[in-house]
């Protein structure tokens, strides 16, 4: 039993909200997946199963809704509107990312669930916030990445900026609505008392810090320099290219990052190449009088002795003889990183109806006495239709016929 067993949550958002409720599943809430009839419009986002285009092959969408529930419901029929109120009677959350306005104008926004259960929390996930001159703009992850500054960040000096590959800010969106959810949650519990949550997901990404790195205290606004960071005068590379890929590594002078600078100079020095770095006391090097040809005359010097080995072999090195050097690993050295295996961490998941066992990562985090729920199928479209509209809410097989006539379920 994870620490949520406890919450039911109504999940109504689209790919805006969909790692929100996936973190609650993962703490054992019960998250009922409420889809249009025809299934989720986040089904249809690639990259699919064998390359097999359709509403249940998708993998993007069964890895963020993994351990959910799913009923279908078109919540603008009147009929739907009144079943989605029974069972807003028997839930702790509703999380949403419809357009501010949408769901009052259906007569389902908080102000009019709150009547029919006062403890309700009510999240909403939109790209701007529920206030404000752009509360109605329309936005994808893309273009919030741009207007965040995140953007800026990504991508070479010589180059516009660049979109990291997976949704940004739609998954750290997510993981903050995630926590104000469950404080809401704990407020609840204090006071007896629910409320609602306002997530503007354009406001979740400057949260990272990135504007530490490319604004300092003078005002200086920092240029992208792909696998460098700007320190004091300098652009320190923070990627090292070695044999099968890069290590992860910052030539720091001073006493924090002296000791690797010595341990990393002996080892190239005990293969004759570590050239005019031998002998530098770099404790004594103030990083405000180094300048950019003096770093990249050291690169220089650096960069063919890593080439020679793998990053496995560097990071053997690394760890026997305490440097601050790590691997920098793709997609898949992960399901083969052993620190990850031994953990429990991947997770294989049948999926019967698709004839394919297919890995999901695990939980993020562990808990002693309550831990999070082990990854679980992704539910087909209206999978628990029976379970939550028979078995909960008392209507019949009849009922459920004419339902689906009607386009209801």
């Amino acid at each position: 039993m994870g620490a949520l067993s406890h919450i039911r949550v109504l999940d109504l958002s689209d790919e805006k909200g969909q790692m929100c409720g996936k973190y609650l599943a993962q703490l054992g809430a019960e998250v009922i997946k409420i889809e249009p009839p025809r299934g989720d419009a986040a089904r249809q986002k690639g990259p699919y199963l064998r390359d097999q285009p359709g509403p249940e092959k998708s993998l993007t969408w069964l890895g963020y809704n993994a351990n959910k529930k799913s009923i279908t419901l078109n919540i603008e029929n009147p009929l739907g509107q009144q079943l989605l109120k029974r069972l807003v009677q028997k839930t702790d959350l509703v999380i949403e990312s419809f357009i501010p306005g949408y769901l009052a104008g259906l007569g389902l926004d908080y102000d009019s669930l709150r009547p029919i259960n006062p403890r309700l929390v009510l999240t909403s996930i939109t790209p701007f916030g529920q206030t404000g001159p752009y509360a109605q703009y329309k936005a994808s992850d893309l273009t919030i990445t741009a207007m965040s500054g995140f953007m800026f960040t990504c991508g070479e000096a010589d180059r516009p900026p660049v979109r990291i590959s997976i949704e940004q800010a739609y998954t750290a969106a997510g993981v903050q609505a995630a926590t104000a959810s469950l404080l809401a949650l704990y407020s609840c519990s204090q006071i007896n008392e629910g409320q609602h949550v306002d997530v503007a997901i354009r406001e979740c990404l400057p949260t990272g810090g990135f504007e530490i790195f490319f604004w300092d205290s003078e005002g200086y606004i920092g240029e992208r320099l792909g696998a460098r960071r700007r320190r004091a005068n300098v652009y320190l590379r923070d990627l090292w290219p070695c044999k099968d890929g890069y290590i992860g590594w910052r030539l720091m002078t001073g006493a924090l990052g002296a000791p690797t600078l010595y341990t990393l100079i002996e080892w190239m020095d005990s293969e004759g190449l570590a050239g005019e770095l031998k002998g530098v006391q770099w404790e004594k090097i103030d990083m405000t009088q180094v300048t950019q040809e003096q770093m990249e005359r050291w690169e220089s010097i650096i960069i063919p002795f890593l080439k020679q080995y793998t990053k496995a072999e560097i990071y053997k090195v690394a760890l026997e003889k305490s440097m601050m050097m790590a691997p920098s690993y793709n997609a898949r050295e992960l399901l083969d990183y052993q620190q990850l295996i031994e953990r429990g961490f991947w997770v294989p998941v049948n999926y019967e109806h698709l004839n394919a066992t297919i890995t999901h990562p695990g939980a993020f985090c562990k808990m002693s006495e309550s831990p999070p729920v082990s990854p679980q199928k992704a539910p087909l479209i209206g999978e628990n239709n029976l379970e939550i509209l028979i078995d909960e809410l008392g209507l019949s097989g009849p009922d459920l016929v004419s339902l689906r006539e009607q386009g209801i379920i």
